[in-house]
């Protein structure tokens, strides 16, 4: 190669490189941009890929969400109040990535509870984070959805009866084609509820059940105590239980068969 075609050529690849190098700074500013907004609001990035040019000429698609739309929600509630994982699309943005939300703080639930019997009591006040409505969604698969929780449940509330132990297994082993489920689960995705997870479903503000109107749950046990998977730590022979008829709860003999109401889901 004569020594005027190289002269020629490294100003070209000069400029090559630092407009390389301009990009990559730009896209590595940009990234970390997103990065420390999305994670401002409370977003865990799980995985993430490389998904088309700097500006897309197409609007996220109908299951996708935008930023402004992550905002919204926070400003609607005040908070992140429900987690699921989701692909978060961002408009003119190169990245996408699959997050979970999950909010700063774990706010406690209304009770349900709204008569009121001396000024600032609960049915008074009514304090804590409103039920959605509807507060259920009945999967026609065998579950039932809690819209306020995310938690998934057995549609059949009575299907399973027997000691702590028993119990524990299964529920851990409850599958599809079992109580009625047609949901495609497996081995392991179903769980007993701990207890503050079976006190969701309490509404305090009715009896005999003590379950908010409209649920969708059937054969729920008119004098029937339901185990949760927490250990009563004064007496570890012991598990707490929640009666569903009054809302009330207490703990039982691990060696007593009491129901169990199988869910999934969860954090």
């Amino acid at each position: 190669m004569r020594r005027t075609d190289l002269a020629t050529q490294v100003p070209e690849s000069e400029t090559e490189t630092n407009q390389s190098r301009k990009d990559g700074k730009l896209k590595m500013l940009r990234t970390w941009t997103i990065m420390m907004t999305v994670m401002s609001i409370g977003v865990l990035w799980t995985s993430s890929t490389w998904a088309g040019s700097l500006d897309p000429t197409n609007a996220p698609g109908p299951t996708m969400h935008t930023l402004e739309e992550i905002y919204q929600k926070v400003d609607q509630q005040g908070a992140l109040l429900e987690a699921g994982t989701f692909t978060l699309t961002i408009t003119n943005i190169y990245y996408t990535t699959n997050v979970v939300i999950f909010g700063t703080n774990a706010l406690v639930q209304e009770t349900g509870q709204t008569n009121l019997y001396l000024s600032g009591d609960d049915g008074d006040l009514e304090k804590g984070v409103p039920w959605p409505s509807p507060r259920f969604t009945d999967n026609s698969n065998g579950t039932v959805t809690d819209n306020l929780t995310g938690l998934i449940w057995l549609k059949e509330a009575a299907s399973l009866q027997n000691m702590f132990s028993t119990s524990l297994t299964h529920c851990n082993s409850l599958t599809n084609g079992m109580h009625g489920l047609t949901d495609g689960s497996v081995t392991g995705d179903w769980r007993l509820p701990n207890v503050r997870e079976l006190q969701s479903l309490v509404d305090y503000g009715r009896a005999s059940f003590a379950l908010p109107s409209g649920h969708s749950f059937t054969n729920v046990q008119s004098s029937a105590h339901y185990w949760s998977s927490t250990t009563y730590e004064s007496d570890t022979g012991k598990a707490w239980y929640v009666n569903m008829v009054d809302g009330s709860i207490g703990s039982e003999g691990k060696y007593m068969k009491l129901h169990a109401w199988p869910v999934r889901g969860g954090q």
